[in-house]
């Protein structure tokens, strides 16, 4: 009969975790995006509210968004779209998908969430579904939940999925402008995979959260903690403007510049590179003026720097996968290269992922 002493067990502990974190990393195997084809112009939006071209170029930098026109392009329809591309890509069978993540901040339903859908719409196995309501932050938040599942080696294969339908729930007068030019609809998706070359895939993720600021970019009606449908059915005040998205821009946009910077450096110190090791960095596209911000800070050319939200908008959780997957069809993103991944929205939450192709 064996006695162990406990720090021997200790050191057993310690050393079967090394080896648990050490023994996969994740990679994305496969990527997808869909958009609607109903291109919504700024002219478009002119002809609704009291606005322009240039007004909107100016302040955003988008040029056009999609809004969903299809019946089935609901956010789960759109996800359905975009995650059959990525799975193809990944050159898996559908049923290798061990797990759903899927983010999003427009669901179709108030619940279940669209995970389970998905997972309908899909045809696989019953497989575990999980959603993520971290808005803009929501595709980096859903892939280093995935990602923790593969390298614990839980899953195999992981699809992660942001998709969002904004047009439906926007306040389109004059007095919602500053919201509701910003944002479109889309959906992206990425096939996550074991590998076991621990040089590849991704090496680090880094999710942070300020809850004090929550309301300075929110929709707070229909609520359980503030009003419900019942309450706004019985106010009847046409005014009310509580179930429409409330953003103060310009605190939104001095935190973001921040939390951007900050979380850039974070993943780069964690794994020990440089911003000069960079070969593709992919913002959340919030705004055109915020990236081109934090280009200029990190002195990164346009050839290190992908933006799409000229042609998009805002789709939130939908916004880093389709520019990841846009600048990656682009031929932009090549075997070995750093790419970086960083997104702030609502919360506030800010996160990054840092990954080598």
């Amino acid at each position: 009969m064996i006695f162990l002493e406990l720090k021997d067990i200790k050191n057993i502990s310690k050393f079967a975790r090394f080896k648990i974190s050490n023994m996969y990393h994740s990679k994305i195997s496969g990527l997808g995006f869909y958009v609607p084809e109903n291109v919504v112009t700024n002219d478009d939006l002119s002809k609704l509210m009291d606005t322009n071209d240039e007004w909107i170029q100016e302040r955003t930098g988008i040029k056009e968004r999609r809004h969903v026109a299809l019946p089935e392009d609901t956010t789960s329809g759109m996800a359905l779209k975009a995650s059959k591309i990525a799975i193809e890509r990944a050159g898996i069978d559908k049923n290798d998908i061990d797990f759903i993540v899927f983010a999003t901040l427009s669901p179709d339903f108030y619940f279940p969430g669209p995970g389970v859908t998905l997972q309908k719409d899909l045809g696989i196995k019953n497989v575990g579904a999980l959603d993520v309501r971290n808005q803009c932050s929501g595709f980096i938040y859903a892939l280093s939940v995935a990602d923790q599942f593969i390298k614990t080696g839980m899953y195999k294969n992981v699809l992660v999925v942001g998709s969002e339908i904004h047009s439906k729930g926007l306040d389109m007068s004059t007095r919602g402008r500053g919201v509701s030019v910003i944002f479109g609809d889309g959906a992206g998706a990425a096939v996550l995979s074991r590998t076991e070359d621990l040089t590849k895939g991704i090496l680090s993720t880094h999710l942070h959260s300020q809850g004090e600021h929550a309301e300075e970019l929110a929709l707070t009606a229909p609520g359980m903690g503030t009003r419900w449908v019942t309450d706004i059915l019985k106010d009847n005040d046409p005014n009310d403007e509580s179930y429409y998205p409330h953003m103060n821009g310009q605190f939104v946009f001095k935190n973001a510049v921040v939390r951007f910077s900050e979380v850039i450096n974070e993943g780069l110190e964690a794994n020990n590179l440089q911003v000069s090791d960079i070969n593709m960095l992919v913002p959340h596209q919030a705004n055109l003026r915020i990236s081109q911000f934090i280009q200029q800070k990190f002195k990164l050319s346009d050839d290190q720097v992908y933006n799409n939200i000229m042609k998009y908008g805002n789709t939130t959780a939908a916004s880093v996968p389709i520019a990841l997957t846009e600048a990656w069809e682009l031929g932009k993103i090549k075997e070995g290269d750093l790419v970086v991944l960083a997104a702030f929205g609502s919360g506030f939450t800010w996160a990054s992922a840092i990954i080598r192709w």
